[in-house]
């Protein structure tokens, strides 16, 4: 008796050179966004950090040739007594209306607002929504005209005969973090909307039977199985948040006094009403670094769920 032994079937293999032109062809169409990319986001990035390092300034003999300086401009930061409240203001201010307000808001609403009626969920969202949508510059000014002394706010409190402060002034910390989460909230509660959709009804069936209310359904079935979307959510929403500037500009320009300077209001008073570029580039860098540690945190938080 005799036995055949299979022939294995021969595979072709491409050559290589061809495998490479076909990667080129599909690669060629990023090129004009990578061209773009780089002249337009690397080049201010590198164009940046060179002039933090130097005595760059937009007027003066340095506005044409700057010199280079070393570390002094972050030595003259960091002894500022200015700089380190404006760190102190921006982290009070990401935390009370991003991290808290934002985040926090926008779970509970997209919480309470599952499961309801579709037409209470489209009014809401449209409330939400407008006010994202809106420039943040048109925003601005809405709320401006909302908490300035004889504006909306005070007429709806003098009217029900309640005390009404001076909101810019006495309360200025407290303003600019509402009129955030007012403007911010349905980024955040649109995620969450989309994440708690994405949760099969059967893990939660299944966690009623046995025996699972309310509360410990929340705490131990809906959070965990939304805690990646939680993590993303917060880690934009702080990065946008140390970034606003419109928003804080036209409602108190920093003051009273200082109490709403935040890192990029410093760093425009510095680069264009003192017309230090170097020493603003300086505190970009820095707000940079800022980002980039929030940023490592959260992805450091993220990773054992993305493993």
């Amino acid at each position: 008796m005799t036995t055949t032994t299979p022939v294995e079937p021969r595979v072709r293999t491409e050559p290589r050179g061809a495998r490479h032109r076909r990667s080129a062809g599909r690669l060629a169409p990023l090129l004009p966004a990578a061209l773009l990319l780089a002249v337009f986001f690397l080049g201010p990035v590198l164009w940046s950090v060179y002039a933090a390092f130097t005595d760059a300034a937009l007027t003066g003999p340095t506005a044409r040739d700057a010199n280079f300086v070393g570390l002094r401009n972050f030595t003259r930061l960091f002894g500022d007594d200015r700089f380190a409240w404006a760190i102190w203001a921006t982290v009070i201010f990401a935390v009370a209306s991003g991290i808290v307000g934002q985040n926090g808001l926008g779970l509970t609403l997209a919480l309470l607002l599952r499961g309801r009626a579709r037409w209470l969920r489209n009014v809401i969202g449209v409330l939400l929504v407008g006010a994202w949508v809106l420039p943040e510059i048109v925003a601005g000014f809405t709320l401006y005209a909302f908490f300035t002394a004889d504006g909306s706010l005070d007429a709806v409190l003098t009217g029900l005969h309640l005390p009404s402060p001076d909101w810019l002034v006495e309360h200025p910390m407290l303003t600019v973090v509402l009129a955030n989460i007012w403007r911010g909230t349905a980024f955040s509660w649109m995620v969450y909307t989309a994440a708690l959709d994405e949760i099969p009804q059967e893990i939660e069936d299944a966690a009623a039977t046995d025996g699972a209310d309310g509360w410990r359904q929340l705490v131990f079935v809906t959070l965990p199985l939304i805690r990646r979307a939680m993590l993303t959510n917060l880690m934009v929403v702080t990065l946008q948040t140390l970034a606003v500037f419109t928003l804080i500009f036209v409602l108190t320009g920093g003051g009273p006094s200082g109490a709403t300077e935040t890192v990029p209001l410093y760093m425009y008073q510095q680069a264009f009403r003192f017309f230090q570029l170097g020493q603003g580039t300086a505190i970009a860098l820095v707000l940079l670094a800022i980002g980039g540690l929030f940023s490592l945190l959260y992805l450091r938080v993220l990773k054992p769920e993305v493993d």
